[in-house]
């Protein structure tokens, strides 16, 4: 999953991105209202996390500009300022949630997981796929009997594949999605991930997941070989 955090406080915007890459997150930084509007326009995210006052504008423009220029991206707005008026005003512009600072990291996570769950009521906290299970509250993957240790990109990695089954996915779409806007397309990074998390999911079993298109890409799910698929 990425992120956007729109925040021009650096020691806040570094403790975030820091603290949701931990947690798998793909996480992109920007320290104005303009630059950020730019990126969320131009790029892909799952959330954006945008702060009330920004240096050049008022995190509320931001939010109200992105939704005419018809991003609907779950937006988050992050303020000290606790008034229920400007939290009307935020929401109004378009904002999905309101999260005011001092906060505890925990709760800002539980907010994005619920933002991520919208659309999606029957989604459990359990991700399925045949005799996988992948627990997006705990990061713990487990196919059969066997537990399987992730790496934090591995996790990313997975969550993505897995909410999006049987789906031919190309690098690009990958890397839009499990890495950040620094992403090289050109470098085998994608591959090499793809490699390790195959060895940990596939190996020693008798149905493999993970599947390569060759020529377009990966596909994540159960191939009946019958049907000649």
């Amino acid at each position: 999953m990425r992120v956007l955090v729109i925040e021009d406080n650096p020691k806040i915007a570094d403790a975030i991105q820091s603290g949701l890459t931990e947690h798998g997150f793909a996480v992109d930084v920007s320290h104005t209202g303009f630059d950020g509007e730019e990126l969320a326009v131009l790029e892909s995210y799952d959330v954006i996390l945008l702060d009330l006052m920004l240096p050049d504008r008022d995190g509320i423009d931001v939010c109200r500009n992105l939704r005419r220029r018809k991003v609907t991206t779950p937006i988050i707005m992050l303020t000290a300022l606790s008034a229920t008026e400007e939290k009307i005003d935020g929401l109004d512009a378009g904002a999905d949630d309101y999260l005011t600072k001092p906060f505890e990291f925990d709760e800002l996570l539980a907010r994005i997981r619920a933002l991520l769950r919208r659309g999606e009521a029957t989604e459990s906290r359990v991700l399925k796929c045949d005799d996988l299970e992948l627990d997006l509250y705990t990061r713990v993957a487990k196919r059969g009997e066997k537990s399987v240790e992730l790496g934090n990109k591995e996790y990313a990695l997975l969550e993505y594949l897995m909410r999006n089954q049987n789906r031919v996915l190309s690098r690009v779409q990958i890397g839009e999605k499990v890495w950040d806007m620094n992403f090289e397309p050109t470098s085998n990074v994608i591959d090499v991930y793809v490699s390790s998390l195959r060895k940990k999911i596939d190996r020693g079993f008798d149905r493999e997941l993970l599947h390569t298109i060759k020529g377009a890409g990966y596909r994540f799910g159960v191939i009946d070989e019958s049907a000649g698929l």
